[in-house]
């Protein structure tokens, strides 16, 4: 079993290199420190870890320091975006996070470029931003189904890099997952929601249409996978076929780049002792 320190080398996709989707298993549980069981335990653990960067984070970038983090969340329906918010990110505190899940564009949207929408929701100095969808609906969807033309589609993948490395440079960890899930365990989960009266909300007679265009999704996002991966903001292949497994690697992954970030707590900017002192002599 490798070293949890090695997850990001167990699951980056090599910048520029052609991605075939298939040859990487859905169900696999690559550096995971044991089953289920050993892996929740895990996960509830890193989950603190992750509580206590993340005020260091917030309380740094109270004080001048610009960094901070966006986790980019894509996959296809019922891989687990949501969930892996929930899970993930419940373990923070939201005033120090900002979550966004990307719809069809509004018509107001449409009348700017394809990154402004995304401009609008990125995270502050000292948060952590999550993207359930994000810029890449924009050469993933509107490739699928034609919704602009391929010359259009095409140039959007330069964009996107040039979008992502002035992030990079502005101080943004970009921490970018594909929740990779096989179409049979998309069917097993679209079939829970029609069986449980709770999730049938979840639930769009749509979803089964989406289906027919599993192959050309694919496409789409090998083509994304390959032309938007680079050393300043690489693209991680998580398995996602287990739900625990999927958890468990995003936040393993969003704890190793925090822990490189090491943020610190800011300096006291008065006297700590003449305060302290004033506090004590107080009637």
């Amino acid at each position: 079993m490798a070293r949890k320190s090695e997850l990001r080398e167990l699951l980056r996709l090599p910048p520029g290199e052609p991605v075939v989707l298939a040859a990487h298993d859905t169900a696999a549980t690559p550096g995971a420190p044991g089953g289920k069981r050993a892996s929740l335990a895990d996960a509830a653990r890193t989950g603190k870890k992750l509580a206590r960067l993340q005020e260091r984070l917030w309380a740094a970038g109270t004080a001048g320091d610009r960094r901070r983090v966006l986790l980019v969340l894509q996959g296809m329906d019922t891989s687990g975006k949501g969930g892996t918010v929930k899970h993930v990110i419940g373990h923070l505190d939201p005033s120090g996070c900002r979550v966004h899940a990307f719809k069809a564009p509004t018509r107001e949207e449409l009348r700017h470029d394809f990154l402004w929408r995304v401009r609008r929701e990125l995270p502050e100095p000292g948060e952590i931003g999550v993207f359930d969808r994000s810029h890449y609906e924009d050469v993933l969807v509107a490739r699928v189904r034609h919704l602009v033309p391929p010359a259009v589609v095409g140039s959007r993948y330069g964009l996107i890099n040039d979008f992502e490395r002035a992030l990079a440079e502005d101080g943004v960890t970009v921490i970018k997952c594909f929740l990779h899930l096989s179409p049979e365990e998309q069917r097993r989960r679209l079939l829970r929601r029609l069986d449980r009266p709770d999730k049938r909300w979840k639930f769009a007679p749509s979803d089964i249409d989406e289906r027919a265009r599993w192959p050309a999704y694919q496409e789409a996002y090998e083509l994304a996978l390959e032309h938007c991966s680079a050393p300043y903001a690489p693209w991680y292949l998580v398995p996602a076929d287990h739900k625990w497994y999927r958890n468990w690697a995003v936040g393993r992954l969003l704890l190793e780049h925090l822990r490189e970030l090491d943020p610190r707590y800011p300096e006291a900017g008065f006297d700590v002792a003449r305060c302290r002192e004033r506090l004590l002599k107080e009637t």
